[in-house]
């Protein structure tokens, strides 16, 4: 069933095979993995990573650390005032010093769709990798693994109606099979053989995706993950990303009557997925989250684990609302008059 799950999910990027899906605890860990795994042993002075300012901090935190032991530099491309890509900036940053592009797919805080493909084209015609945080695409539109022609892919279960724990590192058959292992145990290794001449153990690592999945895997959370892939394949990801558009659509129309009410992210929603960051005059977004949540209504407040993005549009923080397939026009209706009475206070 766990290795069901794994070709279930590979299918649903469509990756060519299962073995470069590699199961790992989410997102962060997948991001991680690419950063000691492939980073430490690739990355050095004279080298540069290309990260764009919009992103979540699971993809800066982990090259920083990386950057002090390696003493690589890492470049961060602009984003425009509604915050959209800077692909001019970026485009002008990237090198043949560059060794790996990180980009997100989707922004968590604006849910601004970035161009991975071309960003990927520009990244390989440069000699580079290319690293996608795929946390925000993969549970909300159809998202083709082979086409968009990515090195690395992460994205995390509990974003996709599983549980939580659970997420994948998609990789190149080829890139995977030249990194080491990311941590050491049982189950990523096929020999262990003590030289008793020596002294000393000489050790195989396992075939791919086994040689990074160290330890006792979480079976239960990899087939929770596949349960809730083949419930998205049935409704039809096309479906999805239409649905969230026009709860998105709706919600914006009646959030822009509101003069207290200001949208972050681009107006055009084309360019966005169903997540509007938002603040309202007077009020701290924590405020507004409580309010919210005093009628019985979730959303989002503070940073998003996007600081840098923040400083840049200058805000302290913002309020996030997200939406997903089990989400209603009627919920909407709601969400907009606990607005009405926000904007009394």
């Amino acid at each position: 069933m766990y290795e069901k799950a794994r070709e279930r999910i590979a299918k649903f990027i469509n990756a060519k095979n299962s073995n470069g899906v590699v199961f790992v605890r989410g997102t962060t860990e997948a991001i991680n993995l690419v950063a000691y795994s492939w980073g430490l042993n690739n990355l050095g002075k004279g080298d540069e990573v290309l990260v764009s300012i919009m992103e979540h901090h699971s993809n800066i935190v982990p090259w920083e650390i990386i950057a002090k032991l390696k003493g690589f530099e890492i470049k961060y491309s602009k984003v425009n005032n509604d915050g959209t890509l800077d692909y001019t900036d970026f485009e002008r940053k990237l090198c043949n010093k560059t060794k790996i592009v990180c980009l997100s797919h989707v922004s968590n805080v604006t849910g601004v769709i970035n161009d991975v493909k071309l960003i990927g084209k520009i990244a390989h015609e440069n000699g580079a990798l290319m690293l996608v945080d795929g946390a925000q695409s993969v549970p909300h539109m159809p998202v083709d693994v082979e086409d968009l022609d990515m090195d690395f892919m992460a994205f995390s279960g509990h974003k996709m109606l599983g549980p939580t724990g659970i997420g994948v590192l998609y990789g190149k058959k080829e890139v995977l099979e030249k990194m080491s292992p990311f941590q050491g145990g049982g189950e990523m290794i096929r020999e262990v053989a003590y030289n008793q001449r020596k002294e000393k153990c000489g050790i195989v690592w396992n075939e791919l995706p086994w040689k990074f999945e160290a330890g006792t895997p979480n079976i239960e959370g990899a087939i929770g993950l596949g349960a809730a892939v083949k419930y998205l394949d049935e409704i039809g990801m096309d479906n999805v990303l239409d649905h969230e558009k026009q709860l998105a659509k709706y919600a914006l129309k009646r959030m822009q009557k509101n003069n207290k009410v200001v949208v972050h992210g681009p107006e055009n929603l084309s360019e966005k997925l169903g997540i509007i960051s938002f603040s309202i005059e007077g009020l701290s977004s924590h405020d507004v989250a409580l309010l919210f949540d005093n009628y019985g209504v979730m959303i989002r407040s503070g940073y998003h684990c996007a600081q840098p993005l923040h400083q840049i549009f200058k805000l302290d923080s913002s309020a996030r609302a997200s939406f997903y397939v089990y989400n209603t026009e009627a919920e909407v209706d709601r969400f907009i008059e606990i607005l009405k009475e926000l904007d009394q206070l």
